[in-house]
Formats: C-alpha cells, sequence, structure tokens
C-alpha cells in the first residue's frame, strides 16, 4: 500500500506539474519570451505542450509498459534539456534547480512504478 501511495502522488505532483506547464506554454506571454530567451524557436513551445499533455495522458492511464517508458524517456530528455538550456544562457541558479527537482520527482515515479 505504501508503494501505491508514493507512486501515485510522485505520479499526480509531475503529471500536475506538466498540465500547469503546458497551460502556460499555450497562454503565458512570459513562457513565449522564456522561449526565445534559451534560443528556442516559437513552434517548439507548442510541439513541447502538446507533448506533455500526451505524457501525462500516458502516465495517468492503463497503458503497455513499453508505452510508458517513452513517456517517462520524454519527460526525462525534457528536464535534462531545460536544466542545459537554462545554464547556457546563464539563468539563476532557482531557474537550474527547478528541472532536477522534477527529473528526482519523475525518478521516483519510474522507480515506484514496478513496485506498485
Amino acid at each position: 500500500m505504501k508503494n501505491k501511495i508514493i507512486f501515485w502522488v510522485s505520479t499526480g505532483l509531475i503529471s500536475l506539474m506538466m498540465l500547469f506547464s503546458a497551460y502556460a506554454y499555450f497562454t503565458s506571454p512570459e513562457m513565449e519570451a522564456n522561449f526565445k530567451h534559451v534560443g528556442f524557436p516559437d513552434y517548439f513551445r507548442i510541439e513541447l505542450a502538446v507533448a506533455k499533455i500526451i505524457g501525462v495522458i500516458v502516465l495517468l492511464i492503463p497503458a503497455p509498459k513499453m508505452i510508458k517508458e517513452w513517456a517517462y524517456a520524454g519527460f526525462g530528455i525534457t528536464f535534462i534539456s531545460a536544466f542545459i538550456a537554462h545554464s547556457a544562457v546563464g539563468d539563476p541558479i532557482s531557474g537550474r534547480v527547478m528541472p532536477l527537482v522534477a527529473l528526482a520527482l519523475l525518478a521516483v515515479s519510474r522507480i515506484y512504478l514496478d513496485k506498485k
């Protein structure tokens, strides 16, 4: 029971974070400016928002493990890339830490996927 709770809390938090960021990617002028600041084209913001929504759906619904692995890998690559992008443009440490926190939370979710 403890493992299930850890899995669902970590997965739920990651899912909420990704849905919130996807919404912000679609609606926030600040996020649009942020993407330009790190050197990404505007279409990538929309593409990433759609990918995050699809990834959340895959994490939350019953799906074959292989499909879930793709979602975990995609989110992992996203978090590592965000850390690298924010570091490359010299953003403050606060902008660099959040992707690493999300990566750690994602790792907990993935580890407990097999233990639930």
